[in-house]
């Protein structure tokens, strides 16, 4: 069978790789379960009951809660749920599970999450076997805003249905506003698999029980602030961090947790709430020649536009309609087109004002306006503190976007939405809602003798300023290098102080710096990854994690790229040794990114 289009090139891990520790332990504890079962009395009545294998594939962080629910809400149905990563499971071991649960995000234009990668590699492969007698169904979450919505969770399902799979019920795509379809068909599949168990196992015996699944963790409540519900915080610090002469607005915040109760860990992400511009809201009701004193659901529509809706990116449903209220538009002719790139370029620099301004004759009444707009979605950062250093605080390290576009008139300021509210107006605003994004993915090792490398240019230096106030406030032995690089070190070297305080205490014991502009010929992080590409590897074989922060269109394909460069030239063995390492890599959780 050929593979799926968009399917990977390169071939399928070698699944006969030696078991990480976390996997031994586990077998382990299945074998020992499963042995305490054989030797049950043979009298002892059959446990007669289903068993389904919930996988998630995540990002940021939402698959995985969701499977959490997911496999709650399966376990109080009176069934069985057993949880893991996507790539804790090979196609072969699909076939025997039966049942099997999925639900993943999308990650970029259509790509898997980090997490389901291998498996994905693996089940495209034109040697996948036959999956006849496992029944599954899949929960696929992304953003509508791209142009590869939900394709991870798309991918699946169908690969699955060609393989001879059959679906339990139909695939659920969820856009940003995810709750209430994934709540409905977690819903959903329970009642189905729990209106099957009576009948699952008719006449078992002890010799066709299934074998009891791993200890599952207690089920943890769902959090208090979240996106329906952010705890209204303050910000308390805002300054800049980049120097004059940068093409940068780079700037460090602090948000108070009061009393909050949240508790963070290092390596997870904040979500603010952001507020749309009240001039921008302004110059759309302008515009539009609408009242801002119009009521719109319970509230003045200035208020719903500033609060509520996304004014900045034009959503599709809002692109269409001014291409058929106005035809002969530039916007119209490249719709038209069907282009994915021709689009992008139009679009690019030009907000929701710029479209409508371009068609001043299609005008929209406040419901019609109101019903093509997106929700106003919360922003995640990536944290830059440790709750060891700063427990009250949470730190952020941002990029303040700006840029002026005329697009055939003066030139205006575009801003990004959530960058600029808290640089400019989230001072003098009420509270700034937070909630707590956990990425339990991305941690620093558990064990402090470990290695630990980081690669992360510009404000994808964040998260390692807080592993580094973590490894020092914890007392960490293991060594930490990093590899930090921007444009230029006079204006772009964000916390030089507080390296340089790291490196003389001896936390940090290597430090690699890239900017790029400072001579002829660009320098990147990963041009100091292959120049040092014998260290490198010599930390990974004394057992270093390898982490990366930042980019993930450009930065995070070039440093992968180097990272199989440094272990090819190392190991001598050609590409797809290099490709079977680093995915053991990936296996071991080893090499884990936080890419955006």
């Amino acid at each position: 069978m050929p593979p799926l289009p968009g399917a990977p090139t390169r071939r399928a891990p070698d699944r006969g790789a030696p078991f990480s520790r976390d996997q031994q332990a586990w077998l382990a504890g299945f074998l020992a379960g499963l042995q305490a079962v054989r030797a049950q009395d043979e009298n002892a009545a059959p446990v007669a009951t289903l068993t389904a294998t919930v996988l998630f594939g995540t990002q940021t962080g939402n698959s995985e809660e969701l499977a959490e629910r997911l496999a709650g809400a399966l376990r109080d149905a009176g069934l069985g749920a057993a949880l893991a990563p996507l790539d804790d499971v090979t196609p072969e071991s699909l076939a025997a599970a039966g049942h099997v649960l999925v639900v993943t995000s999308t990650y970029g234009e259509g790509e898997m999450p980090d997490n389901a990668e291998l498996f994905w590699e693996a089940l495209s492969a034109e040697t996948a076997g036959r999956l006849e007698e496992l029944r599954y169904a899949v929960l696929a979450l992304g953003d509508s805003g791209y142009e590869g919505f939900c394709q991870a969770g798309r991918l699946i399902d169908t690969r699955l249905e060609q393989l001879g799979a059959t679906r339990i019920i139909p695939r659920v795509d969820c856009d940003v506003e995810f709750d209430e379809p994934a709540s409905a068909w977690i819903t959903d599949i329970a009642e189905h698999l729990a209106a099957e168990a009576p009948a699952a196992l008719p006449g078992a015996s002890p010799a066709t029980v299934v074998a009891p699944a791993p200890p599952a963790k207690p089920r943890a409540a769902r959090p208090k602030w979240n996106r329906k519900s952010p705890y209204p915080s303050r910000l308390v610090a805002n300054r800049v961090l980049s120097g004059s002469g940068s093409a940068k607005e780079i700037r460090h915040f602090e948000l108070d947790l009061g009393d909050s109760g949240i508790r963070y860990a290092a390596g997870d992400a904040l979500n603010v709430v952001p507020r749309n511009a009240p001039a921008l809201v302004d110059d759309l009701l302008e515009a539009l020649g609408l009242d801002g004193d119009t009521p719109s659901d319970g509230a003045p529509l200035r208020e719903r536009l500033e609060t509520h809706w996304e004014i900045s990116t034009p959503s599709k449903d809002l692109m269409q309609a001014i291409a058929e209220r106005d035809p002969g538009s530039d916007l119209a002719a490249v719709l038209a087109r069907g282009e994915r790139e021709t689009l992008d370029a139009y679009l690019w620099g030009r907000d929701a004002l710029d479209l409508l301004r371009a068609s001043p004759g299609c005008g929209f009444t406040a419901d019609e306006l109101t019903g093509l707009l997106r929700p106003l979605q919360p922003r995640a950062y990536s944290i830059s503190s440790s709750p060891l250093a700063s427990p009250d605080r949470i730190h952020l390290t941002v990029a303040a976007v700006r840029h002026d576009e005329g697009h055939g008139e003066a030139p205006r300021e575009h801003g990004g939405v959530c960058s600029t509210f808290l640089a400019d107006r989230a001072d003098d605003a009420p509270h700034v809602g937070i909630f707590l994004q956990p990425n339990a993915a991305f941690r620093v090792p558990a064990d402090g003798d470990r290695p630990v490398i980081m690669v992360g240019p510009g404000t994808g230096i964040a998260p390692f300023r807080a592993f580094l106030h973590e490894r020092a406030e914890s007392g960490a032995t293991g060594r930490n290098w990093l590899f930090f690089g921007d444009q230029h070190r006079a204006s772009d070297f964000i916390y030089e102080d507080e390296l340089d305080a790291f490196t003389k205490r001896g936390v940090l014991h290597r430090l690699d710096l890239a900017f790029s502009r400072d001579q002829a010929e660009k320098v990147y992080v990963q041009t100091r990854m292959l120049a040092q590409g014998a260290q490198l590897y010599a930390w990974l074989q004394d057992g270093a994690h390898f982490y990366v922060c930042g980019d993930a269109t450009r930065m995070a394909k070039d440093v992968d790229a180097a990272l199989r460069r440094v272990v090819e030239q190392a190991r001598g063995q050609g590409p797809e040794d290099a490709d079977e390492y680093v995915a053991q890599l990936k296996r071991d959780k080893r090499y884990v990114r936080d890419v955006y």
